[in-house]
């Protein structure tokens, strides 16, 4: 992926990252790769990621999803993502499966709400209902039930190792393969 164009210019490869329902931790991973961030910032350009706070996606060869889809912003993020993205990479448990926010999957989600901001009845209490906030889902899916998904790469969260030799060898043209040892599940 990464290159040559005939002007002898290397081509940088644009990358972008988002997080849906989770706890952020593949990120922080991402962010674990320390001063290796350097090196790929000379073959990677950043579109949308925390790195640059960029709200929307536009066209980019990779993109890493973390989180699970628990609400309608969720779908409608991730499906900018893929629409933009040449290559999607589901991007730990969260991702893959829903990981542990998929845990309230067992319950009525009314049933969770009312729980969590109490009895409606009662004043000052009750589900909160604003236009701004998101509609939640019926459960917390993992992305490839929502959209296709290229690659998958495990871990709660994999570590910073895993995500770069990783996305290096996506980089680079490779099948990513990663050893049974650098799977992280903390």
């Amino acid at each position: 992926m990464y290159g040559v164009n005939p002007s002898k210019t290397p081509v940088k490869v644009r990358l972008a990252t988002t997080s849906l329902a989770g706890c952020f931790g593949c990120h922080m991973s991402l962010l674990d790769i320390d001063e290796r961030l350097l090196e790929l910032a000379e073959i990677a350009e950043f579109d949308r990621t925390p790195l640059t706070d960029i709200k929307h996606c536009s066209r980019c060869d990779i993109a890493l999803i973390e989180g699970g889809v628990c609400n309608a912003e969720n779908i409608q993020v991730l499906r900018e993502m893929r629409a933009n993205a040449k290559i999607l990479v589901a991007v730990g448990a969260c991702a893959i499966n829903g990981g542990l926010p998929a845990m309230r999957n067992s319950l009525a989600i009314g049933d969770v709400l009312h729980k969590v901001y109490g009895d409606p009845e009662r004043e000052g209490t009750g589900v909160p209902n604003d236009p701004e906030l998101p509609l939640p889902l019926d459960k917390v899916y993992p992305i490839n039930e929502v959209v296709r998904v290229d690659y998958f790469l495990p871990g709660c969260p994999p570590s910073g190792d895993a995500i770069w030799k990783y996305l290096t060898a996506l980089i680079l043209g490779h099948m990513p393969r990663l050893e049974p040892m650098a799977m992280n599940y903390d």
